[in-house]
C-alpha cells in the first residue's frame, strides 16, 4: 500500500489531490515522472549513474539506490503513471530530523528556455543561492524538549538570508529548535562532527567533486538526516544523500565548479557551527 511520505520537506508534495511522491512499507520511494522532459532526464541520469564504472563505490552510497521505473497508482487519482522507484532515505528512522539544501550559486544552466532562466534568476536572487552558493529548501526537526516535530512554513524558509540559513543549520542540531531562545546546538558534535558525522561525509563528497568531470549537478540538493530516537549503537545515524537530478548534464571533462563552490561554502558553515559549539563546551557553557 502506497502512502504520502511523512518526512518529505521539499519538492512536490502529494496532498490535497496533487501529484507527488509516495512510499511503501519496504523502504522504497515512488517519484512520479514529471510530464515534461525533467522526469525522463532524471530517470536517464539514474540509469547512467547506476552503470557508470567511473563512479567510485564509496561515492555511490551518497546517492539513493535506483530500482528502475514502474507503473504505480498516482497520488492525484489519475490512475497508473510511471514512477521512478528509489531508496526511501528516511525509512527505518523513528524520529528523523531532515533538511534539504539546494547546492550551487545558480540553478539555471546554458541552453535553458528564457522562461526557466527568468524563474531561476528570480528565486536565486530572492534566496541565498547567489550570495552563499546554497539555499535551505525545507526542514523538519524533532524538538526533543517539546517531544514534537517542528517545521517552519515554506515561505519563511525561502525568505532566509545569510543569518537565517546559519540559524536553520544551528537549529537542525539543537534540542530546542522551535523555541524563540538561542539554539543550544546540543547535538552538533554528534551529528555534524565525528568520523561518521555529516561534516566527514561532506568532505568525502568534496574530495570527489574536486576531480569528477562526469556530470554537472544543476539544481541538485543535499538531504541531511539523523535520528532522535534513543537506542542502538550508532544512535544518530547521520546521513547525507544527493537528490533531485532532473537537470543534470554530462560533464564533458569539465569540473562542476557551480556545485563544488556551493558545497565548499556549505561545508564552511557546518565547520563554523562545530567550532563554536566545541568552544562553548570547553568554556563550560
Amino acid at each position: 500500500m502506497l502512502k504520502v511520505p511523512e518526512h518529505q520537506v521539499a519538492g512536490h508534495i502529494a496532498k490535497e489531490g496533487k501529484l507527488g511522491p509516495l512510499v511503501d512499507d519496504r523502504g522504497r520511494f515512488y517519484k512520479p515522472l514529471q510530464g515534461d522532459a525533467r522526469g525522463e532526464n532524471e530517470a536517464k541520469f539514474y540509469e547512467s549513474f547506476s552503470s557508470n564504472k567511473n563512479v567510485p563505490d564509496h561515492i555511490r552510497g551518497y546517492f539513493p539506490v535506483y530500482h528502475g521505473v514502474q507503473l504505480a497508482e498516482a497520488s492525484d487519482g489519475s490512475g497508473k503513471l510511471p514512477h521512478m522507484v528509489l531508496e526511501d532515505v528516511v525509512s527505518g528512522y523513528v524520529k528523523p530530523s531532515v533538511m534539504d539544501v539546494k547546492i550551487g550559486s545558480r540553478t539555471w544552466y546554458p541552453d535553458v528556455s528564457e522562461e526557466y532562466f527568468n524563474k531561476c534568476i528570480k528565486k536565486d536572487s530572492a534566496t541565498t543561492t547567489i550570495s552563499l552558493g546554497f539555499r535551505v529548501s525545507g526542514l523538519k526537526i524533532f524538538d526533543c524538549q517539546e517531544s514534537r516535530f517542528w517545521r517552519p512554513e515554506k515561505r519563511v524558509v525561502l525568505a532566509y538570508k545569510v543569518d537565517g540559513a546559519r540559524m536553520a543549520l544551528r537549529k537542525f542540531v539543537s534540542s530546542n529548535p522551535s523555541a524563540d531562545s538561542v539554539p543550544d546546538c546540543a547535538y552538533a558534535s554528534e551529528v555534524y562532527g565525528g568520523s561518521n558525522g555529516i561534516l566527514a561525509k561532506l568532505l568525502e563528497l568534496k574530495a570527489w567533486f574536486e576531480t569528477q568531470t562526469l556530470y554537472h549537478f544543476n539544481s541538485c540538493s543535499i538531504l541531511m538526516v539523523y535520528e532522535n530516537e534513543s537506542g542502538g549503537d550508532d544512535e544518530r545515524r547521520a546521513q547525507v544523500k544527493l537528490v533531485d537530478f532532473a537537470h543534470v548534464l554530462d560533464g564533458n571533462g569539465v569540473i562542476d565548479h557551480n556545485f563544488f563552490g556551493g558545497l565548499c561554502s556549505f561545508i564552511k558553515f557546518i565547520q563554523d557551527i562545530l567550532e563554536s559549539s566545541d568552544n562553548r563546551c570547553e568554556n563550560g557553557h
